[in-house]
């Protein structure tokens, strides 16, 4: 599976009016069944998992380009679009609560889709696992409550999930793709991310450069709790400083290390799930942090455990790649890849000229993405 992008924004309230809302559902399945006729069923999810273009896509059917509401909000009209299946596209999942039910959602959309339930499983593991990944293995300080995941009835998908960091009122986004699955869920699935904000260390263990450490995790579960539990407790028993010498770039006293929670032991952790993973004995990291219980605190404990006790480096680099240089939620964005907003918004353009919408509509759209794109573009 590949990680195509992560996208920070300011955190904001409330709800889109229902007349934003039906228009946003109306414009957006005319958008993306010109993208359907013209590039394929395949395109769409390759474009919704830029995070560059899905910003662009937001803002083109009415929401502010630079708010968490608009991963939420254009989620929620592409779910009502695209719920027939006539697209050969559904969305399941959703914010909060309804993220929870994102299983039950695929099995009920594979029936509408008619995709069998080998492809129904591979889609609830995917679902799972890339959730699991960017809220346990990937430690960056947001925590996820927002999860979709868009397929075909090839079983292609996308996923696009966020995460909240109510300490600085941002929240992060995550884009994953299933194609170029070589990649694997692991060993730096990032491409194309952008984020406001990057931080001087984030606990990565799903970076190439945590591969020995992610084995080590694996080998020190079979050992058993007991000698997880002995390892544990040497480790608390070392002063911080002695953590902070193993990250490359740091310096002890200052205000970014004091605020990073995860370069701390935890001081609680899921014994049962420590118990449960003995038991299952899993084969690689992958099955490792399926067990159920097995949260953040614990795939940090074994991640310190192996650096700090038996030397397996860890990638402590924010996989944040470029960044929007913003003056605030209205503000006009700058890229650094700005040749990647060119083409966003030029298929964009395209689409909405097509689309069988009327004329007041597609100005209006184009209009709206006059404050996402560079000027000289439209």
């Amino acid at each position: 599976m590949f990680k195509t992008g992560v996208a920070s924004l300011p955190l904001h309230g409330g709800k889109a009016p229902r007349w934003l809302f039906n228009r946003m559902v109306k414009l957006g399945r005319a958008i993306l069944e010109v993208i359907a006729e013209e590039y394929g069923v395949r395109e769409i999810l390759v474009r919704l998992s830029d995070p560059c273009w899905f910003q662009a896509f937001g803002c083109a059917l009415g929401f502010d380009w630079h708010s968490s509401g608009l991963t939420t909000v254009t989620c929620g009209a592409l779910k009502e679009a695209l719920k027939d299946g006539t697209l050969d596209l559904i969305l399941c999942g959703g914010k909060g609560k309804v993220s929870l039910k994102t299983p039950d959602e695929i099995v009920k959309a594979c029936d509408i889709l008619g995709i069998g339930s080998s492809r129904e499983r591979k889609l609830i593991h995917a679902s799972r696992l890339v959730a699991k990944v960017d809220n346990a293995v990937l430690q960056d300080g947001y925590q996820l409550y927002h999860h979709v995941i868009v397929f075909d009835r090839n079983g292609n998908w996308v996923v696009i999930q966020q995460g909240m960091d109510a300490d600085n009122g941002t929240a992060r986004r995550y884009h994953w793709l299933s194609f170029n699955v070589e990649r694997g869920f692991f060993n730096s699935p990032h491409s194309g991310i952008i984020g406001d904000i990057k931080r001087g260390a984030v606990l990565n263990m799903a970076s190439r450069l945590s591969e020995k450490a992610r084995k080590v995790s694996v080998d020190i579960v079979k050992d058993g709790p007991v000698k997880v539990k002995k390892l544990y407790l040497e480790v608390q028993s070392l002063k911080e400083d002695t953590l902070l010498k193993w990250i490359p770039g740091l310096k002890k006293n200052s205000v970014n290390v004091r605020e990073l929670k995860y370069l701390e032991m935890p001081r609680n952790i899921n014994w049962n799930a420590l118990r449960e993973a003995y038991e299952i004995s899993p084969s690689n990291y992958e099955e490792l942090i399926l067990v159920k219980g097995l949260g953040p605190s614990t795939v940090r404990a074994l991640a310190l455990i192996s650096e700090l006790i038996y030397g397996t480096p860890i990638d402590w680099a924010d996989p944040v790649k470029y960044s929007f240089a913003v003056g605030g939620k209205d503000g006009v964005p700058f890229p650094v890849k700005r040749d990647v907003m060119d083409e966003a918004t030029k298929m964009l353009m395209e689409a909405i000229e097509s689309a069988r919408i009327g004329e007041r509509d597609k100005l209006k759209a184009l209009r709206r993405l006059r404050s996402f794109a560079p000027p000289t573009l439209i």
